[in-house]
């Protein structure tokens, strides 16, 4: 916002081209300069507003006319109203001299489920003379323009941060909405940029129930390129992956803000099937698995493991002769794999069922089996067999089970699972969403992993498990061949997949593969 303590002396200059500063008193009574600049005349123009007015209010394609050397203005209408505007400030200088005051600044890394990258504090609340300026001029002069050309009535509410991507930061897909947001602008400050470079503004198509299904529209940042669309319930779009590792993409973006709209309620998904035990041919799960966990010796150990800290890791789950013949056929190109999503809940493949091999039909028989159920009862205490008795246990386990058994409440004990082979590989994530804990159950969360002998959690594919409404993580699994993980999960537990980056591409076996299993009491 502009300053109540500007004063009204201009310092002239003798070059007309050269960005005007004003002297202004900060808090402690120092003067400091602020750096005025001005909207591109192209834009500035009766019939450029008129234009641009015309085609963002009424959804429609536009693209001006300009001289050979110049970047037109576009609006796209697909797959929302996006609005792009080249050599939007009309001072050079100025847009360098910002540069330096913004790579001056502290910045903190960000990263979560949706993001990682780098941005610095509200700008809103930072003196530096050039990012004044910027402050001043959108805040005050710009605003009008582009009430103008929106229709759309602002309050003084104005949200501007600067944030720095480098190799393998990424902003996966979202909508942007929040109370008060009307519409979201980026001002890019990059060198020369191009689509291999990544760090693309992907704009996503949505269906009937504004879920985002495929990329639409992909913008390549440009140096003084401002980008501004409305926030709508289909503004669904993306900073795709930064794949250079030799360039910084630098950017101020943030969020004009208004009277807010209604907006329709969250959809709310159907989940998996849930599945009862089956039966499994004699000697089967004696062939897959791995002898020391049929031991009744080890279940003791893990059990009370398990019990005291919700979570545990079983490696080499799996007897090694069945495991290379799974991954084998995992790899193999006669299974069918297709992407779930959508792209603001999760992207990965899933294996088509009727695709599925003799191999991985039988191993998926063992992991679903009666015995299965029972061995995971003995593990971990929990009640997924109706057959189940409960063991003798220590006074604090005996307190764990309790805390558990309070929390279920008197839900009617019906064991059962839910199941889907999943591939990760470079782009795969899985997000956190509003409405995961609708209809929550106290469940246990079993992921086999499979394929990843040379993974680095450095490459993603991690998963974090949260607390609702918090941000500090409460458990990490990383991929660990062939290392089933448990964890129980109460209602308000949430988790997604790290986003898997380009540095798995280095790798000869870029990709892994998990038996996603929740099993239910």
């Amino acid at each position: 916002m502009a300053s109540a303590d500007h004063e009204d002396n201009t310092v002239c200059s003798n070059n007309a081209d050269e960005p005007r500063k004003k002297k202004y008193k900060s808090e402690n009574g120092k003067k400091l300069s602020r750096v005025s600049t001005t909207l591109n005349s192209l834009y500035t123009t009766s019939s450029a507003t008129t234009q641009l007015r015309e085609a963002f209010v009424n959804k429609k394609q536009f693209r001006s006319q300009t001289a050979e050397e110049q970047q037109p203005a576009t609006v796209h209408a697909d797959p929302f109203t996006c609005c792009v505007l080249p050599d939007f400030i009309q001072d050079e200088m100025f847009l360098e001299g910002l540069k330096d005051e913004l790579l001056s600044l502290d910045f903190n890394e960000k990263s979560n489920d949706l993001y990682k990258f780098q941005q610095s504090d509200a700008l809103q609340n930072i003196s530096s003379a050039y990012i004044t300026g910027l402050r001043k001029f959108l805040y005050e002069d710009f605003r009008g323009w582009l009430r103008e050309v929106t229709g759309i009535e602002f309050n003084s509410t104005v949200d501007m941060t600067c944030s720095k991507y480098n190799y393998t930061d990424v902003l996966l897909c979202h909508d942007d909405e929040l109370e008060g947001r009307r519409i979201a602008f980026i001002l890019y400050l990059v060198p020369a940029w191009s689509k291999e470079d990544g760090g693309l503004l992907d704009l996503f198509e949505t269906d009937e129930h504004f879920r985002p299904t495929k990329i639409a529209k992909s913008i390549v940042p440009k140096w003084n390129q401002f980008i501004f669309f409305e926030v709508t319930p289909s503004s669904f779009h993306q900073v795709s992956e930064v794949l250079t590792e030799d360039k910084l993409r630098l950017s101020i973006s943030g969020w004009f803000h208004g009277d807010p709209v209604s907006r329709p309620g969250p959809l709310v998904e159907q989940r998996l099937p849930l599945l009862s035990h089956g039966p499994l041919g004699d000697g089967l799960f004696v062939k897959w698995m791995n002898p020391c966990y049929i031991d009744p010796d080890s279940h003791s150990e893990i059990s009370s493991t398990f019990n005291q800290e919700s979570q545990i890791q079983l490696p080499s789950f799996l007897d090694d002769d069945c495991l290379t013949e799974l991954v084998q056929c995992l790899r193999a190109t006669d299974i069918t794999w297709s992407a779930r999503g959508p792209s603001d809940r999760r992207c990965y493949d899933i294996a088509d069922k009727s695709s599925y091999p003799a191999v991985l039909k039988e191993c998926l028989q063992v992991l679903q089996s009666e015995v299965m159920f029972l061995l995971l009862s003995r593990l971990t205490g929990l009640k997924l067999h109706e057959d189940i008795e409960e063991s003798s246990s220590s006074d604090e386990e005996d307190t764990e089970k309790d805390q558990r058994q309070n929390q279920r409440g008197n839900k009617q004990s019906n064991p059962g699972c839910r199941v889907e082979v999943r591939r990760w590989s470079h782009g795969n994530y899985t997000l956190v969403h509003d409405t995961d804990t609708v209809g929550a159950e106290y469940t246990l969360d079993c992921n086999l992993f499979l394929g990843c002998e040379r993974w680095s959690s450095d490459y993603g594919g991690t998963i974090s498990y949260i607390a609702k409404g918090e941000d500090e993580e409460l458990l990490s699994v990383e991929p660990q061949n062939n290392t089933l993980a448990l964890v129980y999960k109460d209602t308000d537990t949430l988790s997604f997949v790290k986003h898997v980056n380009h540095k798995c591409t280095k790798l000869t076996q870029s990709s892994f593969f998990t038996i996603a299993m929740v099993f239910y009491e």
